[in-house]
């Protein structure tokens, strides 16, 4: 049996869809089970029996239809009995039609549902704590009535070579082995899903004054005056636990660093994905435009935890549709002071540093 899975997004929404691949590996073990990602997202998967080959999604198949057109016959030729289009926009939509995949799996969606043999309901709202962004990945799995026990959880897996780079980082940079880390989810893929800078500092100091941490900063060297925004507005108390300069090279080597740190806190987006994938306890902060129903994933209250301005002034998103509070977020966000969680960002810290 060749099985094709196709997720053209970013890293957070590539690594939860991977929980597909997970679950078919289980169905069926002598599967081959491709997935088409971007390539960008590729190091996620490293590691991941799961998946036999990796197709690329470049850049070239973007922007030209003759590339998109000539992958589409790729797959044509590779025979597939089994797609599964969690990606479903107009991309995937073209790959789909050329594929000549016996059986076609996507989410119900008006004027293309001919494409797909089986189209399974968009669900608007959670039935679990799960979060939608894994309910909807896992509903796509119901038509082919799997006789498995289903396995929700994404998984990243660290190679001891990486393990042990990540414990040489920690030595090089002198951080104190009698004290947990903490991961600060500093900077959001664009400035309309990063929490003010000047309030993320705020919520530092208060980690910083509730718990005898380490505490790491995740930003790419291209964010680094964002970064020392941030460390600039700490107290000097605070900045004495930041070890500023302690990165990774790469996202692999980002990811042995998170899978020594003890929880991660901030802003929603790949790198909450993958410390959970880590099964590390999270503390979420959502841009006021992002719906915390899709991403507020195994939200428990104890080791899963997200805080929304919604949660706290629900009368700012009477009557407003995304597209209008996207626009309002720069403002909205100015009205999500820390101290409307500070007291529940420091039960998070109590109940996951014990």
């Amino acid at each position: 049996m060749k099985i094709l899975v196709i997720q053209q997004k970013m890293i957070g929404d590539v690594l939860i869809s991977s929980i597909i691949c997970n679950n078919l590996r289980n169905a069926y073990p002598d599967a081959q089970i491709d997935y088409l990602v971007y390539s960008s997202t590729t190091p996620v998967l490293e590691g991941n029996s799961s998946i036999d080959n990796i197709i690329l999604f470049e850049e070239k198949h973007r922007k030209s239809k003759r590339e998109l057109l000539k992958l589409g016959f790729q797959i044509r030729n590779e025979k597939y009995d089994l797609l599964i289009d969690a990606y479903s926009k107009l991309e995937s939509w073209i790959l789909v039609f050329l594929s000549n995949a016996k059986q076609k799996i996507s989410y119900k969606k008006p004027g293309r549902n001919f494409l797909y043999t089986d189209n399974v309901a968009f669900e608007p709202f959670p039935k679990t704590n799960l979060g939608l962004a894994i309910e909807r990945r896992l509903s796509l799995l119901e038509p082919l009535n799997l006789k498995i026990k289903i396995d929700p959880i994404p998984k990243l897996f660290v190679s001891d070579k990486e393990d042990k780079e990540a414990k040489d980082l920690f030595y090089k940079h002198n951080v104190q082995n009698n004290r947990k880390t903490v991961m600060i989810s500093l900077l959001g893929s664009e400035k309309l899903k990063t929490y003010p800078l000047d309030f993320m500092a705020k919520i530092v100091d208060h980690i910083a004054d509730n718990a005898n941490v380490n505490i790491l900063f995740n930003y790419f060297p291209k964010q680094l005056e964002e970064a020392k925004i941030v460390f600039n507005k700490c107290k000097p108390s605070t900045q004495q636990k930041i070890y500023f300069d302690l990165l990774g090279s790469d996202l692999r080597s980002f990811i042995g660093i998170v899978n020594q740190c003890a929880l991660i806190i901030g802003n929603d987006g790949g790198a909450i994905n993958m410390a959970k994938a880590l099964n590390k306890p999270s503390f979420i902060i959502f841009s006021p435009w992002i719906e915390k129903k899709i991403w507020a994933t195994f939200e428990d209250e104890i080791h899963h935890v997200s805080v929304h301005l919604k949660d706290y002034r629900s009368d700012l998103f009477e009557h407003k549709t995304e597209k209008m509070l996207k626009k309002e977020s720069l403002s909205l966000y100015q009205e999500f002071k820390p101290d409307f969680f500070n007291d529940k960002l420091k039960l998070f810290l109590e109940q996951n540093l014990s």
